[in-house]
């Protein structure tokens, strides 16, 4: 796979202001960059977006995957230059995405109301831990403290351990693709009222939306939902499995027709008219004992073996895999979901293909991540604000 700078993708004529820093922000918009639009992003002289500084054996890894696609103008937003500049990119910009702390922008002098005035299409995307609104938008936002407050650290992991937090910047990622569909219907608004607007992107608000029918549970009981380590709180079967290798596979059988299956294929039909595994709600109260009947399954087989046994009985199982193991796996190569490209210090960098597969108008690679303000004179060129050492 090679970068291609004449890749045209279905938001190639969208110009996107990125002024935020880290994760929530830069998968909102490697998102559009990935699908065409031109992404600018304001970085500090030096030392750039903290992004860069996450690294791995000194190479910042996490910044060439998700700074791909995108440009890199360096500037000092306390300067009157660099405020000038962004002021005349505001101009031509669709969209402006910030996250600071809220307020921060109203201080630098760059309030919604002044940006819609200068750009009255303009969409700005406000991204922070807790909201523009509420009692918490001063506090500070990071993704640690929202994966803990929200209910998702309490639901995780093992009932007879401690809450557990995600092994990565799960808030934030989540925030940056409900970001990038908010943005897709502000743009497609903007294209009937030709009227921009201010979209509000909490951290918190996204990653509680997919654990929300909590609250309804919560509601109906009065009890909150125990950690279940990988089992599911509402079916049965469904857990990972040792198997004789020392290998594991996952299986789920939340549904009805699906457990009965799985009951065939490891030798035990007598348990479908068992009545403590008879229907979903059963399973669910003995599922302890049925996951030993599995786990004594399991354990009779290498992992090859039992996935043999239950790909041939069309059963939901599969194998639990490491990153590792995906790099050549069979599917992600035949899917080329993970994609190799030039890099300097890795001679091949690999990463995820361009998500989700547009068929008619697919995205695409057109640049490695940029180096800090690598595109300061080609975008001030553009601008006609030439720097100051140039003619």
């Amino acid at each position: 796979m090679k970068y291609d700078k004449n890749n045209v993708g279905p938001l190639n004529d969208i110009r996107v202001l990125d002024l935020s820093r880290l994760v929530a922000g830069n998968m909102l918009s490697v998102y559009l960059a990935d699908f065409g639009a031109d992404v600018i992003k304001i970085e500090r002289a030096n030392t750039g977006d903290d992004l860069r500084e996450w690294k791995e054996k000194g190479i910042d890894v996490y910044w060439k995957i998700y700074g791909r696609n995108k440009r890199s103008l360096a500037l000092d937003l306390r300067s009157i230059e660099g405020m000038d500049v962004v002021l005349k990119l505001v101009k031509t910009s669709d969209v402006f995405i910030e996250n600071f702390v809220p307020g921060t922008l109203e201080k630098m002098g760059l309030a919604p109301e002044t940006l819609l005035e200068i750009n009255p299409k303009l969409i700005i995307v406000r991204i922070s831990g807790w909201g523009q609104t509420g009692p918490y938008k001063e506090k500070p936002g990071f993704g640690t403290l929202i994966e803990a407050m929200s209910g998702f650290a309490a639901l995780n992991g093992f009932a007879d351990k401690p809450p557990s937090l995600p092994p990565l910047a799960l808030a934030d990622m989540i925030a940056g693709v409900y970001g990038a569909a908010g943005v897709l219907t502000a743009l497609h608004q903007v294209n009937r009222s030709k009227k921009g607007q201010v979209i509000d992107l909490s951290l918190f608000e996204p990653i509680f939306s997919v654990i929300s029918s909590e609250a309804a549970k919560i509601q109906l009981t009065g009890i909150p939902t125990e950690r279940t380590g990988n089992q599911a709180s509402h079916a049965a079967p469904r857990n990972i499995y040792m198997c004789s290798d020392g290998k594991y596979v996952a299986l789920s059988g939340s549904m009805q027709s699906m457990a009965m299956k799985i009951f065939d294929t490891i030798g035990k039909p007598e348990l479908k008219r068992d009545e403590r595994f008879i229907d979903n709600n059963a399973r669910v109260k003995n599922r302890e004992q049925l996951d030993a009947i599995i786990g004594r399954f399991m354990m009779q087989h290498t992992r090859d073996q039992a996935l043999e046994i239950f790909e041939q009985a069309a059963v939901t199982v599969g194998p639990v895999c490491t990153v590792a193991d995906l790099i050549d796996h069979p599917y992600t190569m035949g899917r080329q979901t993970i994609v190799h490209l030039p890099d300097e210090d890795m001679n091949t960098i690999p990463m995820h293909n361009i998500v989700p597969r547009l068929v008619g108008t697919p995205g695409g690679f057109r640049r490695p991540a940029p180096k800090v303000g690598e595109h300061n004179e080609e975008i001030l060129r553009e601008l006609g604000h030439y720097p100051a050492n140039k003619s």
